[in-house]
């Protein structure tokens, strides 16, 4: 008998909001944000090379934006039925929002590998994803123990690899525990690609 054991799980779907317009007006205050946050641009120019993210000025968002906040209550809706599968012994109302960004990636732009730290669920909202745009990659967690563990095969399933790349879609919601590390590839397309990053805490 073959077990799965200690399985990590990431959550992907539709935002599903009735209103039309909510990802036009994000794109809209996204690109409004880039333009004016130069606490952000010098920020981003010293941590994030090429792009743009109101992280390090502007991570609030969700709190003085009411499109920002549309964008909020939906989420919210996804995080409880993840908290739900994950069956955390929490009330999913009892995690929150506690900071919201935007990141604007283009041509040649990469994130590198990082986590989330003190917080419980991390996600991030894809705005525009054109053509070749970068997918967000996770690394399996357990890596750092495998010391001499042989490399996988190139077409192992999934749940073998040592790495997963998630293809980005606009209007999608991506969620993951915040301790599982990711890391956003060189964008190939032409184009910016625009997402909204976010944590949630237990408060």
């Amino acid at each position: 008998m073959i077990k799965t054991l200690f399985p990590t799980f990431v959550y992907y779907a539709p935002l599903a909001s009735k209103d039309k317009s909510l990802n036009k007006d994000l794109k809209q205050e996204s690109l409004k944000i880039a333009e004016v946050d130069e606490e952000g641009q010098v920020w981003s120019q010293k941590n994030y090379k090429g792009g743009f993210t109101s992280y390090g000025s502007m991570s609030q968002l969700h709190q003085f934006s009411s499109t920002f906040g549309d964008l909020e209550k939906e989420i919210n809706k996804h995080v409880r039925k993840f908290v739900k599968h994950l069956e955390m012994d929490i009330d999913p109302k009892e995690l929150r929002m506690s900071s919201c960004w935007v990141n604007i990636m283009p041509t040649d732009v990469i994130h590198t590998m990082h986590l989330h730290p003190l917080s419980v669920i991390s996600g991030t909202y894809y705005v525009q994803t054109p053509k070749n745009c970068s997918a967000i990659k996770f690394e399996d967690p357990r890596l750092d123990s495998f010391m001499a563990s042989p490399p996988r095969k190139h077409n192992a399933k999934v749940h073998n690899q040592r790495y997963h790349s998630l293809e980005p879609q606009e209007g999608h919601v991506v969620l993951f525990e915040s301790w599982l590390r990711h890391e956003v590839p060189k964008n190939d397309s032409d184009k910016e690609r625009i997402s909204i990053s976010f944590n949630y805490d237990w408060v």
